[in-house]
């Protein structure tokens, strides 16, 4: 259940509007996602938050947008955000995540939950080689 229920027109609002819009066209839908429609309780939260979206994951960069997403899908299995692990996981697919490639997403996810335990069950120390300070050049 959430914690607020989004409003009734929720675009009546002209910020909310004008951040829809926006959205629409970036992703070239019409389909607005709970995401959004939940954050519009608060105009500048969603502001914010949508143009940092569309900056890091909207914009081209040196990272495939592929790839984005499936960072993404990474980070939120670890965070435990059941939305952002569906939300993601079908942004994948619809970018052309083939199942081998989600498999093998899974297989390194699972692979550093053990070996990031391991690690601090273990109290390492950081290699010299991997500390960018105390690397020699």
């Amino acid at each position: 259940m959430s914690t607020i229920k989004p409003a009734e027109d929720i675009e009546a609002d002209p910020r909310v509007k004008a951040v829809f819009d926006d959205i629409r066209a970036v992703r070239k839908s019409d389909f607005v996602n709970n995401m959004w429609r939940y954050l519009a309780f608060d105009p500048a939260l969603l502001e914010r938050t949508w143009a940092e979206v569309k900056a890091v994951i909207a914009t081209p960069s040196t990272l495939d947008p592929l790839v984005k997403e499936m960072l993404y899908i990474a980070v939120s299995v670890t965070n435990g955000c059941s939305y952002c692990v569906h939300s993601h996981t079908a942004a994948a697919k619809a970018k052309g995540m083939t199942d081998a490639q989600y498999g093998e997403l899974l297989a390194i996810i699972s692979l550093a939950g053990k070996t990031n335990q391991l690690a601090t069950a273990l109290q390492l120390p950081v290699d010299a080689v991997f500390d960018a300070e105390r690397a020699k050049p």
